[in-house]
């Protein structure tokens, strides 16, 4: 139940920043366009705090956080004083209303920005994209990608750590080929491109790492078959593991890598295992029943312990920081990147490159910034910045209830040098509105799936 309300309050924070600011960008040009602006809420529905301006305007915060308005005098809504007609978000000129409806779009964009910034000048631990293992016969091996390899670039794209080359995989969904690049060696002054045939390459995103089904294993210390850690009220505990335990067997099988003690214990949810240990120089034999989880469609089993892992190379860790000033570019280069890559996933949702099972709507989104929220801020930080870029990106769909149908409608008028007809208006927003509901239903569908 905590972890409900920890999601469930971040959840919230998030939306109420990134919502606060989209409006604020068509509030605020709206003002320096002579515009009234009645109204600024965030959320929608019953207000819980209401405060009227010294400018006039009546600032809001309601009760349902899942967006907010900025409602602007209008002639086509409500009748206006002949003295404050030249003041009507209609009566503007066309360039003035288009920037009015772009500036909500452009103010996540600017937001992610400064997100990003604060995120590169806090710095945030990484770890070299260095490979471990690469399974015979994969793709990555077929591309001449071998163990110790360092990976550089994908496509052109610099990869300083993991979270920047799972980022450039994912954008090659439905792809044909990619190309990385790879220092061979650490000692190594030069990188060599090695080019990756995907036509054959197909994953998941849901249940698996775009790393593995392309055959790559990033490297990390040995891990021992010792354990390190026991959760409470976890299987392990229940049958007496202990940390300092040395694990010799499990289901009959010797252990030679941790991978046979996972892929034992995830095989078998709910099912006695028995387990020879290692205590104090005397053998122990357990009997060991994982408890079970849902991971996708299937159940796994969890049994609640985790090994000894050895320590990390010190030129493998390090903190990705920069200075103020080299944030900036840093910042708008990673900005762009994520822009581009939410930009290629909509068009391959609509081309079936990418499943629609991998819509995700409020329920994900709560987790998200209850995780995120737990690890720290700059992790807190990143995630808004991520949101913030989708939340753009998405308002700039040509739908007329989006902002992006507004810039449409102004388009045709800018074409056909009249406005467009508000029986075609009122057909977009109502196909508009329908279209929004559909992936609204299929996205909260897909979270409830999840749980």
């Amino acid at each position: 139940m905590s972890g409900i309300l920890w999601n469930l309050f971040f959840f919230i924070i998030a939306l109420g920043i990134l919502v606060a600011v989209h409006e604020y960008g068509h509030f605020w040009v709206a003002r320096r366009c002579g515009v009234k602006v009645e109204r600024f809420s965030i959320g929608f529905g019953k207000a819980l705090w209401q405060r009227v301006g010294k400018d006039g305007t009546e600032y809001t915060i309601a009760m349902i956080p899942l967006g907010g308005y900025v409602k602007m005098l209008d002639e086509r809504v409500d009748d206006v004083p002949a003295d404050q007609k030249e003041m009507a978000f209609n009566n503007r000129p066309l360039w003035q209303r288009s920037a009015i409806v772009a500036a909500g779009p452009a103010a996540n964009f600017l937001f992610a920005i400064v997100a990003y910034w604060l995120v590169m000048i806090i710095g945030i631990p990484a770890v070299k994209p260095v490979i471990g293992e690469v399974a015979p016969q994969s793709i990555a091996a077929q591309a001449g990608i071998e163990s110790g390899m360092e990976l550089t670039a994908v496509s052109g794209i610099k990869t300083p750590d993991w979270e920047s080359v799972n980022l450039q995989l994912i954008s090659h969904i439905g792809d044909d080929e990619m190309t990385m690049s790879v220092l061979p060696s650490e000692s190594a002054g030069y990188t060599v491109d090695k080019s990756l045939d995907l036509s054959s390459w197909s994953f998941d995103p849901e249940s698996e790492s775009a790393l593995r089904t392309l055959g790559v294993t990033p490297f990390t210390p040995d891990i021992t078959n010792v354990i390190a850690q026991v959760v409470e009220g976890s299987a392990a505990e229940r049958v007496g593991l202990r940390e300092g335990d040395k694990l010799l067997t499990v289901d009959g099988q010797p252990i030679e890598s941790w991978d046979v003690v996972v892929s034992v214990i995830r095989a078998h949810p709910e099912m006695s295992l028995p387990m020879t240990v290692l205590r104090d120089g005397r053998e122990l034999e357990l009997a060991l029943t994982p408890d079970a989880r849902e991971h996708g469609d299937t159940r796994v089993g969890y049994a609640g312990f985790a090994p000894q892992v050895g320590e990390w190379p010190e030129t493998y860790r390090f903190t990705l920081q920069y200075g103020p000033l080299d944030a900036i570019p840093a910042a708008i280069d990673k900005t762009w990147q994520v822009v581009v890559l939410t930009a290629q996933m909509i068009k391959k949702l609509f081309t079936g490159d990418v499943a629609v099972k991998n819509l995700s709507g409020p329920i994900s989104i709560a987790k998200g910034a209850g995780m995120t929220a737990d690890f720290g801020l700059v992790y807190f930080l990143g995630f808004l910045a991520l949101i913030s870029v989708n939340l753009g990106i998405i308002n700039l769909l040509p739908l007329p209830v989006l902002d992006g149908g507004h810039l449409l409608f102004f388009g045709i008028e800018a074409v056909t040098r009249r406005p467009v007809s508000e029986r075609v208006q009122d057909m977009g927003y109502r196909v508009g509105s329908a279209i929004i509901v559909v992936l609204m239903g299929v996205a909260l569908f897909n979270d409830f799936a999840r749980l």
